[in-house]
């Protein structure tokens, strides 16, 4: 019996060693579309409002599908304690933030600051958490990344640095905020990944939605169809199915592993742009996709184990 376990648990280690980069993937195409869904929404949307109704809408469709499967979300008062500590990490502080900056903040600079979080992960992992191994490959990984998307995305791009440094920074904190939520994610070890991500987005529509009545009064708006299509697939799938999918990669992966889905969103975006809207890659956005691959790789690349 104990070598069937043993078995059974190899393999089903190995499914979940091939199932991580397909996830990581889709991770980064989610996520890498919700730039795009949150500049369509934010033109008739104001931030506040258009990411309360985003956490609202993406927590509410998840509390569905748990009750659907039989599943319910915890009563314990500690765990909502830290759902709602996760919550303003991944979603209130950061949704916002990112929300209000690209009112003004281009797409490409926003792209290179919010692609900096496997650094401050990889950072706070070393210096405060150290909840998993801090090694030379995957401070490696962290270089090459970073050097590929400014590669990617282009020097040019960073032309309007310091021009709206209050959206900037803006982004920057949202990135920081994202490191500590990977991080702090690792706590919620042997929970359904869809409990967290439904508490933590249920938590997060409890601060912003009085917080959009307050401030937005939504009732006074006409926002466009185009918009609220946006803000439709923005919750959807860029915050319900990509809030499944971060939770389980972070308790299987790691993460810093998980954060690497920051250097992924900059390829996708160039791959859709070449083959949805015709346009083409420099010599440098190849050279950038390089060592995004590299350094992709260089971060999620299990340890090998001795013996």
């Amino acid at each position: 019996m104990n070598s069937l376990d043993e078995n059974g648990n190899a393999m089903a280690g190995m499914a979940n060693m091939a199932n991580q980069p397909v996830l990581l993937l889709a991770l980064s195409a989610l996520w890498g579309a919700s730039y795009a869904f949150i500049k369509v929404g934010v033109e008739t949307i104001p931030p506040v409002t258009l990411i309360a109704a985003r956490t609202l809408i993406a927590g509410a469709i998840l509390v569905a599908v748990l009750r659907l499967r039989g599943l319910g979300l915890p009563a314990d008062r500690r765990i909502w304690e830290r759902f709602a500590l996760q919550a303003c990490l991944n979603s209130v502080v950061p949704f916002t933030l990112i929300a209000w900056a690209e009112q003004t903040t281009d797409a490409g600079l926003a792209t290179i600051l919010n692609s900096t979080s496997p650094i401050f992960a990889f950072l706070l992992t070393a210096a405060l958490t150290r909840h998993e191994a801090v090694t030379g490959r995957k401070l490696f990984g962290v270089a090459a990344g970073l050097i590929g998307t400014c590669l990617i995305v282009g020097v040019e791009a960073l032309g309007g640095f310091g021009h709206e440094m209050g959206a900037q920074l803006a982004i920057v904190a949202a990135t920081l905020c994202y490191a500590g939520a990977a991080i702090f994610s690792k706590s919620f070890r042997g929970l359904d990944p869809m409990i967290p991500a439904a508490g933590s987005l249920v938590s997060g529509a409890m601060v912003l939605v009085p917080a959009s009545l307050i401030v937005d009064r939504p009732w006074t708006l006409a926002p466009s169809a185009t918009s609220v299509l946006a803000l439709l697939a923005l919750s959807v799938f860029s915050t319900a199915v990509a809030f499944v999918i971060y939770f389980r990669l972070v308790q299987t992966l790691g993460s810093v592993g998980t954060t690497a889905q920051a250097y992924l969103r900059v390829p996708i975006g160039v791959a859709i742009g070449v083959l949805f809207l015709g346009e083409t890659l420099s010599s440098t956005a190849w050279a950038g996709l390089a060592c995004v691959v590299v350094g992709v790789v260089a971060m999620t690349m299990p340890a090998r184990k001795l013996g």
